[in-house]
């Protein structure tokens, strides 16, 4: 198996990769440039669990990762954060890192595959809205809702 922490940006990302079975890791460095990033994830041998920091630019790689049938972990940007006890930031230092999160199994998920850590709080806050809405709108005898 191969675990990969990817430290993802929006130009490049850097990887940590670990072959569980001869214990080599490999450290690499893959711009955003024509088809480089599908090329490498679609060579890689199967089977391969990547780990990523949420952020905002990260659905191009997490749909590209499900189209290759390839495990993609969200972690949780300020739990990976926690994790690391220097605070300036590396791109080589932060895949190190959310390569050790996922083999020693302490990686923080915001979302694995789809679904997210805080779809339960969305969905009480849809609730909550509409709760909201009934009670300031629909109140019996002010009710325009009919």
């Amino acid at each position: 198996m191969r675990i990969i922490g990817c430290d993802l940006h929006s130009r490049q990302q850097t990887l940590a990769m670990l072959d569980t079975a001869t214990g080599e890791i490999e450290k690499t460095t893959l711009k955003h440039e024509e088809n480089i990033v599908r090329e490498f994830c679609s060579n890689l041998p199967r089977p391969v669990r990547v780990g990523i920091e949420a952020t905002g630019s990260m659905q191009w790689f997490v749909s590209l990762m499900e189209e290759l049938r390839i495990e993609c972990l969200v972690g949780h940007p300020a739990e990976i954060r926690a994790a690391e006890p220097r605070k300036q930031k590396h791109d080589r230092r932060d895949a190190d890192l959310l390569l050790s999160l996922l083999v020693e199994e302490r990686f923080p998920l915001e979302r694995a595959n789809g679904g997210t850590r805080s779809s339960h709080r969305q969905k009480a806050m849809v609730s909550h809205r509409a709760f909201r809405h009934a009670v300031l709108f629909c109140w019996p005898g002010f009710c325009s809702c009919g």
